[in-house]
């Protein structure tokens, strides 16, 4: 801690998901010390990133496509296990045999540059002024307010994900409907809707898995998405893979939202879904116009009554935090070089776009520890840590 009040590091990194670990391992692997030249901060009060959240009936045979934490693998896993418990525990190895010290749970409250906005109230003695000590905006530190302090850092990756964000649509009638509504990450599992008539909106991984739990045990289910669900057959090889990845990171290069991964490369297959498929549980509708006090209504007329509608619709990027940067776009998404921000050269994001997968997160970890120590070798710290800190403390 520097006599500032605000503890300088080289790097902040934030998040401790599969990308979080990732840019972490190799960070170190490089030779940066953790909890000295980096912290990890996490909001979550645990290990294991959003897979802790996961409802309990999702066990780790049902899981699509995890893969393991570079340097360490996952083995001996219980496939009954629900899947929290599993990749929780191996994270929190992961952890402990790497050293990563990540600071939990701590929530990051904005990332801003050390000499913009107002002027807060630091110590008595006055510093130099941020333009002062260290140059133009975007070569000097980040200051990263949280709720256990701030930090002053010369580069920042983002892997924050997207499970504190739930997209919630809206339909005119919502506030009349007489029935639950919940989004899929609040479900908890099939037994709260035993007997029941459960509408469930989305077309993703989740909104599937969750319908075919739901199903034996309801009363009735409906199936609505927007678009024609797309199921993938056969093997989904690298080839695949990559024109997937490079379809959501031409939209992040335009500077629009991204998609995620999943909604270009379709739904596997599996016998499950098979079976759903065959049996009419998967046999989809076209969204609903509203909703009514007891259920949902198209436009052609159709109803179908309801006690609870379970939006799958998914999840938006948790970046509040970085909107004092100003990274966003007139499109509304964040234009990258790989996983450097076009905006800011320090800040990084990881498990964003087309890394928003368990693979892609651990390539964008590499990538981003590798960019950034770069840069920071190439625009050395300036001789005066103090007098750098202090602009921070008097803009």
């Amino acid at each position: 801690m520097n006599n500032t009040g605000v503890r300088a590091v080289e790097v902040v990194v934030v998040g401790a998901g599969q990308a979080g670990l990732a840019a972490a391992f190799h960070l170190r692997r490089i030779g940066y010390r953790p909890d000295r030249d980096f912290v990890v901060l996490d909001h979550s009060p645990r290990p294991g990133g959003a897979w802790q959240f996961r409802w309990p009936t999702l066990t780790y045979d049902k899981v699509h496509g995890m893969h393991a934490l570079p340097g360490m693998e996952l083995t001996g896993a219980d496939p009954r296990r629900p899947s929290a418990e599993v990749i929780g525990g191996y994270f929190d190895s992961y952890e402990r045999a790497f050293g990563l010290r990540v600071h939990r749970p701590v929530s990051v409250l904005s990332v801003r540059e050390g000499g913009a906005g107002p002027s807060w109230a630091g110590p008595s003695w006055a510093g130099p002024s941020w333009t002062e000590s260290a140059g133009a905006p975007g070569r000097g530190r980040l200051l990263v307010e949280t709720s256990e302090g701030s930090y002053a850092a010369r580069a920042l990756i983002n892997a924050t994900g997207t499970w504190d964000r739930p997209f919630w649509p809206r339909f005119p009638g919502q506030e009349v409907f007489g029935g639950r509504q919940l989004h899929s990450a609040q479900y908890r599992g099939p037994e709260d809707f035993r007997a029941a008539r459960v509408v469930v909106v989305g077309g993703g991984t989740s909104a599937v898995q969750q319908l075919l739990e739901i199903a034996p045990g309801a009363a009735a289910t409906t199936w609505v998405t927007r678009r024609p669900p797309v199921f993938r057959a056969g093997p989904f090889g690298e080839e695949q893979g990559r024109a997937a990845v490079a379809l959501v990171a031409d939209r992040v290069r335009q500077g629009l939202p991204p998609r995620s991964v999943v909604s270009v490369t379709g739904l596997p297959m599996t016998e499950a879904i098979r079976r759903g498929r065959e049996s009419g549980v998967l046999e989809r509708l076209p969204l609903f116009e509203r909703l009514t006090p007891t259920g949902v209504v198209w436009d052609d007329g159709r109803a179908v009554e309801a006690d609870a509608i379970l939006y799958a619709t998914g999840f938006r990027p948790a970046l509040d935090h970085l909107a004092p940067l100003r990274l966003r776009e007139p499109g509304g998404g964040i234009r990258m070089d790989g996983t450097r921000t076009l905006r800011d050269a320090r800040v990084h994001l990881v498990g964003y776009g087309p890394s928003a997968s368990t693979i892609g997160a651990n390539r964008a970890g590499r990538a981003a520890a590798v960019g950034i120590d770069r840069l920071l070798t190439e625009d050395p710290q300036p001789a005066d840590e103090d007098a750098e800190l202090a602009g921070i403390l008097a803009s």
